[in-house]
């Protein structure tokens, strides 16, 4: 089986590792990144790209994370589609294992995101990016003054749909439980004028056509018969999202959410390992907080390669 040396290896091709990656290529550092697949991951499923600086509302989610990918690589990075099943962060020199060979490197990146909860209802895989989404703060901006559905009793629901209330005409917020009465940030969603607060009910499917959503069906516990309400947008907070961490036993700590703990500069609790974008479970999972990880990071890796005592600045004034 091959054995590959370089100075970093990132594990994870999303937006926080084609970030760090292109730093460290830019720094003159043998960098490797490891994907399992380019066409998953939060931003290679995200329809169309509303808030990221400088970049088109007409781009998707994937064209975006492909010019990633390619500048990291025009600036010298080696990426490979690979799955990681195993990682030695023990010594100096961390070995990461995969079935296609064995990579050896100074400082490894976690960057494997979080994994996506499994569907759970008809037509939510079918229709996701088209009508169906896990992210108002995304999303939201497309649905003014249209009807949309919250799924889910959990404070991620209660949280995305106060956001949405911001754009829809009317946001019908779906719980197969109710909220407990305590509950004052579920009070006050539901006292807002532009909520519909269905009480115990349950979403049987979501319907849609060519163009996307086009509505939901229902039950209420209290009714025996199924109820169709048209909307042209649903936001599912089911379970939420785990850290995909799986691959590295106990060898970094991790925090009761199951994110990766770091510090400012991204390192975890073990030396030369850092950890960067939705692995870390952070509250706001955009595209850009996950790149600002990348960043972070990289230039923290070129100062403990290079024994560098300050950070290499990214400007120079003429």
């Amino acid at each position: 089986m091959e054995t590959i040396e370089a100075d970093v290896v990132i594990v994870g091709g999303g937006p926080a590792g084609c970030t760090c990656a292109l730093y460290t290529s830019r720094a003159d550092l043998k960098t490797v990144i490891l994907d399992k697949n380019p066409a998953v991951g939060a931003l290679a499923i995200t329809h169309q790209i509303a808030n990221y600086p400088g970049v088109s509302s007409e781009m998707s989610g994937e064209a975006l994370l492909q010019l990633m990918r390619d500048q990291a690589v025009e600036y010298g990075t080696d990426y490979r589609r690979a799955q990681v099943f195993g990682v030695d962060t023990s010594g100096d020199l961390k070995t990461v294992y995969t079935p296609e060979g064995t990579f050896k490197c100074k400082a490894l990146v976690l960057a494997s995101g979080a994994m996506g909860r499994p569907a759970s209802f008809k037509g939510e895989a079918d229709f996701l990016g088209r009508g169906v989404s896990y992210c108002a703060t995304c999303d939201g901006a497309f649905y003014k003054e249209r009807e949309v559905a919250v799924i889910g009793v959990n404070k991620e629901a209660v949280e995305e749909a106060q956001v949405l209330t911001k754009f829809a005409s009317k946001v019908h917020w779906i719980t197969s439980n109710d909220p407990k009465p305590d509950d004052l940030h579920a009070q006050e969603l539901i006292a807002r004028p532009n909520v519909k607060h269905w009480s115990k009910t349950k979403l049987l499917q979501i319907d849609g056509n060519e163009s996307g959503v086009t509505g939901i069906q229902l039950k209420s516990r209290a009714n025996d018969v199924a109820e169709q309400l048209d909307i042209e947008g649903v936001f599912v907070y089911m379970s939420g999202s785990k850290p995909i961490t799986d691959f590295l036993g106990d060898q970094v700590a991790l925090k009761e959410d199951g994110g990766v703990v770091v510090d400012d500069f991204m390192s975890t609790t073990s030396e030369g390992v850092w950890a960067i974008g939705d692995i870390r479970n952070t509250p706001f999972k955009q595209a850009v907080v996950a790149a600002s990880d990348g960043c972070i990071a990289a230039m923290a890796i070129d100062r403990f390669i290079n024994s560098r005592k300050v950070i290499r600045v990214d400007w120079v004034h003429s």
